[in-house]
């Protein structure tokens, strides 16, 4: 059975980014999957001068464990200001002077979402040049542009079009 460890790079209650990651996460053959919000992993916000005084938050040690647990990540990233969320830079922050390769070889799916034309692919740009540097292996891309119009929670994406082409991704991964 795959292990898939599925988060946003968002801290909202009501993140977008999440519910895409967990919709794509229910299209994958028989999986264990795990649903991680960052909410759970808040720290301190990363300076030198905060690690020197205080060591490493234990969140960020769980969250690469979690990390390390997994066969496959599903990671949909928030775009603020066409870059990471703060919430999600921090935790990348803390978790990458504990160990550069924070991704640990995983395979990963990578998305992004956004209410725009664009669906996030500003930051899609900075993660697929940055990531595999952690030790990712992108297996996979998508963008969803304007979630509210191609999104349904109980139905997942309602543009046909778009859904094809995420089921013909995870049919390439799985």
């Amino acid at each position: 059975m795959k292990k898939i460890i599925a988060f946003a790079g968002s801290s909202s209650k009501n993140s977008i980014n999440k519910q895409l990651a967990t919709y794509a996460t229910s299209l994958f053959d028989t999986v264990d999957v795990e649903i991680l919000d960052l909410n759970d992993y808040e720290m301190p916000l990363f300076s030198v001068d905060n690690e020197k005084e205080n060591g490493f938050p234990d969140a960020a040690f769980q969250f690469l464990s979690k990390i390390e647990s997994a066969d496959l990540l599903v990671i949909s990233l928030a775009e603020h200001n066409g870059a990471y969320s703060t919430a999600f830079k921090n935790i990348f922050d803390w978790t990458s002077r504990i160990n550069s390769k924070i991704f640990q070889s995983k395979k990963m799916l990578l998305m992004a979402t956004s209410d725009g034309d664009r669906g996030g692919s500003s930051v899609l740009e900075i993660a697929k040049n940055r990531f595999p540097r952690h030790d990712a292996e992108i297996v996979g891309v998508f963008s969803l542009p304007n979630f509210s119009a191609n999104f349904d929670k109980e139905k997942g994406i309602t543009n046909k079009e778009l859904n094809d082409a995420l089921v013909e991704i995870i049919k390439q991964i799985n």
